[in-house]
C-alpha cells in the first residue's frame, strides 16, 4: 500500500468518527428541568390537646415515720419477761405488753402504803371524836356561864383544830405515797403506745434497766408521711394549701404515692395533710406533708398484668414519686416541652405562618407542659426544625404546603 492511499484511509476514518461524534451531539435528550429548592423551612409540629379535670402536681420525697418514740423504761429493775415480738421489725399492737421489771419490791411497797392509809384513816377518826368531844364541851361551858361568859373566840388548840387538819394532811400524804406505789408498781410493764413497727430494741431477760433508760425503738404503723418540696410555682397550684390543718379531713387534696420495686411500679392513694410555713433556707422551696393510711397493706400495680398479692408494703425510708391533685382551671392546655420556646411562648402554625403566642405555664410533667393562652385544640405547634422565628413567617410541616 502506497503512502497516499494509508492518508487516505486515516483521513476516512477520522471524518467518521467526527460524524458519529457529532450525530450523537444533537441526538442526545435534553436534560430533565428541576425546580430550585424551596427556602421555606420544614417544621416539625405536634397538636395541642386540651386539658380537662385537675392539673396534676407531680414531685418526689421519701417516706418518714408519722410518729416515732424511744421505748424507755419508767421504773428500775431486773428484766423477767419480754415479748417475742418485741425484736427489731416485730410487729406491735397498742397496749400490747413489750417486756416486764421484777415487781416484788413495787409490790411490797404497794402493801406498806395501804397499812399507812388505813392507820390514818383510824387516826383521823380518833381526832374527829376528839374535836367533837372538845366542841361539845366548850358549848355546855358557855350555857354556865351565861351572860357572865368571856366573849374571847376559844383557842384553836382547844377545839383541836390543829391536830383535826394534821390528821387529815397524814392521810392525803400516805393517800397520795400509796398512789404513787400503785403507778410504779402498773409501770413494771411496759406497753406499747400505738400500733406500730419496732425499728430496734436492746433489752433481754435478766438485764437491770433504770428509769429513763431507752432499750427500744417504736414506729407508728397505722399511717406514714412523705415529705414533698415543692416550688412555689407548684405550691401555688394546690387549692387550699395555707388553709390545711393536720389531722383534719374536711379539706384534703388528693395523693397519690408511686414506688418502684424491682421493674414494676405500685401505688398507694393518700392525701395532703398539712404545708410548711417557712421556705427551706437552702433549697428556697416549700414542703408539703403528704400522709399514707395503711402503708404496709399492698399496693395498687400501676402497670397492667401485675399480679397484686406480689405488691410490697410502703417501707419507711423509700424515695418515692408524688402525683398531687391541683387546681382545675376552666381552659389550659397541655404541648409536648419541646414545644414551648425561650420567653414562656409557643410557636402555632396557622395557615402555614407561625403565630407567636405568649403562655403561662402552669405545671411541667415529664415531656408534656400545662399552660394557659391563646391557644386552639389540636393546633400545630412547632417541636424541632426551626430554630429562630418570627411573626408570620412561612413554614413547611407534614401536613403538606407552606
Amino acid at each position: 500500500m502506497s503512502q497516499r492511499t494509508g492518508w487516505a484511509i486515516g483521513g476516512l476514518i477520522l471524518t467518521g468518527a467526527l460524524a458519529v461524534a457529532a450525530s450523537m451531539v444533537l441526538l442526545r435528550p435534553e436534560p430533565a428541568t428541576r425546580p430550585p429548592p424551596s427556602r421555606v423551612p420544614f417544621a416539625l409540629t405536634a397538636p395541642v390537646e386540651t386539658g380537662e379535670g385537675a392539673i396534676p402536681v407531680h414531685a418526689a420525697g421519701t417516706v418518714r415515720a408519722r410518729a416515732e418514740v424511744d421505748v424507755t423504761a419508767e421504773v428500775s429493775g431486773k428484766v423477767v419477761w419480754v415479748d417475742p415480738a418485741f425484736e427489731s421489725s416485730g410487729r406491735v399492737r397498742e397496749g400490747q405488753p413489750l417486756f416486764r421489771i421484777d415487781d416484788a419490791d413495787y409490790r411490797g411497797r404497794v402493801q406498806q402504803g395501804r397499812a399507812n392509809v388505813a392507820l390514818q384513816q383510824v387516826e383521823l377518826l380518833r381526832v374527829e371524836e376528839e374535836a367533837a368531844v372538845a366542841r361539845s364541851q366548850y358549848e355546855r361551858f358557855r350555857e354556865r356561864q351565861g351572860s357572865e361568859a368571856n366573849s374571847d373566840a376559844p383557842s384553836p388548840l382547844a377545839l383541836w383544830e390543829p391536830q383535826l387538819q394534821a390528821a387529815r394532811s397524814a392521810l392525803e400524804r400516805d393517800g397520795a405515797a400509796l398512789r404513787e406505789a400503785v403507778l410504779h408498781l402498773k409501770r413494771t410493764e411496759i406497753r406499747a403506745p400505738f400500733d406500730g413497727i419496732v425499728r430496734s430494741e436492746s433489752v433481754d431477760v435478766g438485764q437491770y434497766v433504770a428509769a429513763g433508760q431507752s432499750v427500744g425503738r417504736l414506729y407508728a404503723s397505722d399511717s406514714v408521711e412523705v415529705v414533698v418540696p415543692l416550688s412555689d410555682d407548684a405550691a401555688a397550684l394546690l387549692p387550699g394549701l395555707w388553709d390545711l390543718r393536720a389531722g383534719e379531713a374536711d379539706t384534703r387534696i388528693a395523693a397519690r404515692v408511686i414506688a418502684e420495686y424491682g421493674n414494676a411500679s405500685y401505688a398507694w392513694d393518700g392525701y395532703l395533710d398539712r404545708g410548711a410555713v417557712t421556705l427551706d433556707e437552702q433549697t428556697r422551696t416549700i414542703d408539703v406533708i403528704v400522709r399514707v393510711p395503711e402503708p404496709f397493706l399492698n399496693g395498687s400495680p400501676v402497670d397492667a398484668g401485675l399480679d397484686p398479692g406480689t405488691a410490697p408494703p410502703l417501707l419507711v425510708g423509700k424515695f418515692v414519686d408524688v402525683e398531687l391533685q391541683g387546681l382545675a382551671p376552666e381552659r389550659y392546655f397541655k404541648v409536648p416541652d419541646s414545644a414551648l420556646q425561650t420567653g414562656d411562648e409557643v410557636w402555632a402554625v396557622r395557615d402555614g405562618k407561625v403565630n407567636i403566642v405568649p403562655v403561662q405555664v402552669l405545671q411541667r410533667s415529664g415531656n408534656v407542659v400545662y399552660v394557659t393562652g391563646a391557644l386552639e385544640a389540636d393546633q400545630p405547634v412547632i417541636t424541632g426544625g426551626v430554630r429562630l422565628a418570627t411573626e408570620g413567617m412561612a413554614v413547611q410541616t407534614a401536613a403538606g404546603g407552606p
